[in-house]
Order: C-alpha cells, then sequence, then structure tokens
C-alpha cells in the first residue's frame, strides 16, 4: 500500500504518454494542499489531480471534477500566471526517488519563452507541491517549510530547491554489482530490510516481493545468505530493475475475498491462496479503484464504530457473567455433600455428646467413612438442620443457574452473530438491518435513550469536556446511522435531564455545570450498583455474602 518509487515510475511512464508534449488548460486548487491540472496531449484532454496530502500522496488521473473556492488560492494564481496555457515539454522521475518534476515552457508578459519547473514530492508527511524557475529557484509552494520546522531543507520562495537526501540510499537503476553486494549484502539485518532500507523506490512489500522472486525468506538475516543465494538475489533484481527500464508494467490489487490488501504496478508472486488478483489497463484506475474500494470498507467501519461499541460492552458483560455463573454452579456440586451430612447426623447423631466438634459415619451410600464437622454451640437436630438448608439454598441456586446460564450463553451467541455480521456488512442497508436487529435484542431501551447514554457515558468519563460542542443532527445521524428525527429526540432528551444545551446558530453543547456531570456519574454507578446487587441476590446471594466476595476478590487483586 505503499506509494513507492516503482509506482511512481509507472505514473511518469503513464502521465508521458497522455500528457507529454501537450498543453495545460486549466488549473484549480480544490483543497489547501491538492492541485487538478487539466491538460491535453497526445490523448485528448485528461484531469490530473495531484495531492500533497500528508495522510495519502497521490498523483493520478481522475475523471472526477472537484468543487474549488470561490476565490483562488495564492499558490493556484501564482501557476495561473505562469503557467496556465504552459507546454509540457518533459515530464521526468529522477532515479526512482518519490518525485515526479514537470518541465513546462511559456511564453512571458514580452512574448519571451520561459521554462518553469512544476515538483510533485510524495514522500509521506513531508509531500509538497513545489513551483521552481530554470535555475532551480523556489518561486512557490503549496506547502512552506521554514527552518523552524526541517533543518534539513528550507521550502520557501527564493531559495534553491534541492532533493533531500537525508538516508543516503543508492539509485536502484544505476546501481553496480559491487555496490549492491557491499551495501546491500553487507548489512546485518533481514534481507527485506536492507533492500528498502539502501535503495531508493523500494517500499517493504517491493522488497518482499524481490525476496520471494529469488527464493529467500526476506526475515532472514543478510549475513546467513551464501555467495549462491547472494547472486540469486542480485539476479533477480537485475530483472526487475530491467524492466522498469522498458516500462514494462501491469497494474494491479491484491484482493482477500472482496477487500485490497494491496497494490502494485508489477505482478505479485508471493501473495497464494486465499487471494485474487485483479488487473487494469492504468495505474490511475488501479489508485482510483483501490482507494474508492478502502474508502467504502473505511465509511462503513466508522459508521458502524457506534454499534460495534454498543455490542462489545454488552457482550463483555455477559461474558463477565457467565464467567461467575459458571463459578457460582461449580460450587453448587458441594450440594449432595451436604444432603448425605444431614442424613448421617439424623442416622447416628442420636447418641453424640455435647459439645462435639465432629464425628465419623459411614456413608450408607458408597460404604466409606467419612468425618462430619458439627457446630459445638448446635444440637445434632440444628446441625442437620443447617446443612439440610445449604443443600436447599444450593439447589435452589443450581435451578436458577441452569435457566440463567442459557440464557446468558444464547445473547452470547446471539451478540456474537451481529458482530460477526459488522464484520462483514459492506453497505450501509447492513447496518439498518443490523441496528434494527439490536433495538429488538434490547427492545426495552429505545434506540434514542441507548444513544443518550452513551453520550452521557462518554461524558461522565470526561471523552467529552464540559462546554464541548456536540456534533450536529446531522453528523450524528451519519455517525450512528440513525434518523435525524431520532437524533433530535435524543439531544431533547439530553437538554430535559440538564445534560446538554443549545445556542441558537451554534449548536448543542455539552453542559458547563461541573457538580451536575458529578450527580450524574453517581446516578449512573447507582444504577450499575442496583443490576448487579439484583443480579447477586436471583443467584441466591444476600448482601453480607456480596460484600464478602468483594472483599475476597479485593485481596486476591482481581
Amino acid at each position: 500500500m505503499a506509494f513507492d518509487g516503482i509506482t511512481i515510475a509507472a505514473m511518469v511512464s503513464e502521465l508521458n504518454k497522455n500528457l507529454s508534449g501537450g498543453r495545460i488548460n486549466k488549473i484549480a486548487q480544490p483543497e489547501s494542499d491538492e492541485l487538478l491540472i487539466t491538460g491535453k496531449g497526445a490523448n485528448g484532454q485528461k484531469r490530473l489531480l495531484l495531492s500533497a496530502s500528508a495522510s495519502l500522496p497521490l498523483i493520478y488521473f481522475t475523471c472526477k471534477n472537484r468543487i474549488s473556492p470561490l476565490t483562488a488560492p495564492n499558490f493556484c494564481m501564482l501557476l495561473r500566471k505562469h503557467i496556465g496555457s504552459a507546454r509540457i515539454t518533459a515530464i521526468r522521475q529522477p532515479g526512482l526517488e518519490r518525485v515526479v518534476e514537470f518541465e513546462l515552457e511559456h511564453l512571458n508578459e514580452l512574448g519571451d519563452v520561459c521554462h518553469k519547473v512544476l515538483i510533485m514530492e510524495l514522500m509521506g508527511k513531508h509531500s509538497n507541491i513545489i513551483f521552481c524557475d530554470d535555475n532551480n529557484m523556489i518561486l512557490d509552494s503549496i506547502k512552506h517549510v521554514s527552518c523552524n520546522v526541517s533543518s534539513v531543507r528550507e521550502v520557501l520562495p527564493g531559495r534553491p530547491y534541492f532533493i533531500p537526501h537525508t538516508q543516503d540510499k543508492l539509485d536502484p537503476l544505476t546501481i553496480s554489482r559491487e555496490d549492491f553486494m557491499e551495501k546491500v549484502c553487507g548489512r546485518s539485518n533481514a534481507v527485506s530490510k536492507a533492500l528498502y532500507q539502501t535503495l531508493t523506490g523500494f517500499s517493504p512489500v517491493m522488497a518482499q516481493e524481490l525476496c520471494y522472486r529469488a527464493s529467500i525468506d526476506g526475515n532472514d538475516d543478510v549475513q546467513t545468505l551464501d555467495e549462491n543465494t547472494r547472486e540469486q538475489l542480485y539476479t533477480e533484481f537485475t530483472r526487475l530493475m530491467e524492466q522498469i527500464r522498458r516500462e514494462e508494467f501491469t497494474p494491479v490489487i491484491v484482493f482477500k475475498g472482496d477487500e485490497p490488501v494491496e497494490y502494485g504496478v508489477l505482478p505479485f508472486s508471493q501473495y497464494g491462496e486465499g487471494f485474487t488478483t485483479r488487473t487494469f489497463e492504468s495505474v490511475s484506475e488501479m489508485l482510483e479503484t483501490y482507494y474508492a474500494s478502502r474508502d467504502v470498507i473505511t465509511r462503513i467501519r466508522q459508521k458502524s464504530a457506534d454499534l460495534r461499541k454498543i455490542v462489545q460492552t454488552a457482550l463483555d458483560r455477559n461474558r463477565k457473567k457467565l464467567s461467575l455463573q459458571q463459578k457460582q454452579m461449580k460450587d453448587t456440586e458441594k450440594k449432595d455433600k451436604y444432603k448425605v451430612y444431614g442424613e448421617l447426623i439424623n442416622t447416628y447423631g442420636y447418641g453424640l455428646e455435647e459439645g462435639c466438634k465432629s464425628f465419623k459415619a459411614v456413608n450408607y451410600y458408597n460404604g466409606e467413612e467419612i468425618t462430619i464437622p458439627l457446630d459445638p454451640t448446635l444440637t445434632p437436630q440444628e446441625n442437620s438442620k443447617k446443612y439440610f438448608d445449604r443443600y436447599g439454598k444450593l439447589k435452589r441456586t443450581q435451578e436458577a443457574l441452569e435457566v440463567q446460564i442459557a440464557d446468558t450463553t444464547s445473547e452470547i451467541e446471539h451478540l456474537e452473530s451481529i458482530s460477526n455480521a459488522l464484520d462483514i456488512a459492506a453497505e450501509e442497508s447492513d447496518l439498518s438491518q443490523i441496528k434494527e436487529e439490536l433495538m429488538e435484542y434490547n427492545s426495552s431501551l429505545p434506540i434514542y435513550l441507548q444513544v443518550a447514554n452513551l453520550i452521557k457515558r462518554d461524558i461522565v468519563t470526561g471523552k467529552r469536556e464540559l462546554g464541548e460542542k456536540l456534533p450536529s443532527v446531522r453528523e450524528l445521524a451519519v455517525s450512528y446511522t440513525i434518523n435525524p428525527n431520532t437524533v433530535s429526540r435524543v439531544y431533547k432528551e439530553l437538554e430535559t435531564e440538564g445534560v446538554c444545551f443549545t445556542r441558537r446558530g451554534m449548536g448543542t453543547f455539552v453542559t458547563e455545570d461541573s457538580e451536575k456531570v458529578k450527580n450524574m456519574k453517581e446516578e449512573m454507578a447507582g444504577t450499575l450498583i442496583h443490576e448487579f446487587l439484583e443480579g447477586m441476590q436471583q443467584l441466591g446471594f444476600t448482601k453480607t455474602d456480596v460484600i464478602r466476595i468483594l472483599k475476597k476478590k479485593e485481596e486476591s487483586g482481581e
């Protein structure tokens, strides 16, 4: 998933076929870090997107237009002034650097021929679009970089332009065999890492691909390779470079199921069973398809995030409940022992002395002699009754637990099926169906109250600060995939409770009353405690038992 030097080489080849010798017709700047250049070349008019986004720098042809601001930014105005109708004389890539240079020819105000260079740097967070004159002096850039930001180079008007060589990497297109063996095979780390850390243009994925073609494990240390294996690696490397020189590119996307996992401009050999490969006519088509597919998946995952939170919270709660129920069920296994104790005391305890702490008797169920503990302060009849009471209590607990464990297990299975459905959801309609199922699962609590409770929880836990602006009705509706009317009801409920307030024309805000938040937190804690105690009582525990269990948990550090 790296827009590496090899991918850029393929893109430059595509740019030359379509724009070299052509003219620029239109320049727009739809975003602060994007240019949209329309040019006409050998294959007609093309729209080229240049994005210097720190998170996703890209360059490719697109059919989609972008809405531009009414007033063009200064950088866009400068480009329109100088190269608004310039001829594209050459498009090149220095070595396999992540750089694309457009050589441009235009007439100045006096009618003289002038030359300029527009440079696209695709270097992650350091990506930039730089406009230079024919002496490599920077006229302007889409991002200004001062010495306070970078100690390597300044990107400001009037400064000389140069490609930063901070890592001293070698050009794979010109590297000699001796340098390859010394610089790459002479390192003391993994083979794949040695490749992409030494050579420009190589991403970790392409380094792994080269290793695979050479029948080498990319994670093996370079120093463990024998001479023949190193020769095999160099042979495959030269073949790869020859493919690039001849511009023999095959844009592909590797899919796992319906999800795109990787793209490249050379066929991948490292992906085997479980993966499928789709080939494209152009690099631009490949990039648009890949990121459009990723965008759909990302958007669905973002919209399902809140649903996942609800499901995961319910799953965690039910799994903890099941674990506790199973532990209590294990404790009920003692019930038959207490029944036998009571029966044996009634049978043989008539001759017991006062204050006796135990006595031995033969268990007539299996013929074994057992020792029965006694409370010396109680009579034999009272001791017998005590054991029968324990038996009865554990029997009732067991019967209740059998029903509760079955219910809890069923809930967990249901929630897991919902979680799996969220994992494979491909469309917003799928999310709507899942939401309806969740509403049925928790039908006792309307969806607007569920959302309101989630917002209140975010407030009391500090995820939403006092006075913080809440999302608009439309934004929250999209986030939770619910009707805007439901969101309005959510905010109305929160306003009624004093949790938030609305400023006309500005939006809805979290309350600024810290005391209110404190009281709300205590109320929510009280609700949780009540539900906990109610559940424990259903299992047959008294409040004293609960306190004892909690103290035991605290002492054990659980």
